[in-house]
């Protein structure tokens, strides 16, 4: 039988994925979610393909992109801090 240690590159797309790249999908998800109640909520929007599709794009693709950027940006900071300290410490 084998187990995870037989196939080290075995894992699932999840796993493989960074910090910030998992944030990104996670509130993109959040955006999703929330456009498509919205939409169904809302008595006056029109529930066809083309006002989800388009709320879905929209809002997804916006909380996505702008929290994947704010991620990669705190991380990229903690990686300039840490180095800077590394740097103070050695001198």
């Amino acid at each position: 039988m084998s187990s995870e240690a037989d196939f080290p590159d075995s894992k699932n797309l999840w796993q493989r994925l960074n910090g910030p790249t998992k944030i990104g999908l996670v509130f993109a998800a959040v955006g999703i979610l929330l456009t498509v109640v919205g939409i169904l909520r809302d008595p006056t929007t029109p529930v066809n393909a083309w006002s989800l599709g388009m709320g879905v794009l929209i809002s997804g693709g916006t909380w996505g992109v702008v929290s994947w950027a704010i991620a990669t940006a705190a991380v990229d900071v903690e990686r300039d801090v840490a180095e800077a300290e590394r740097e103070e410490n050695s001198a």
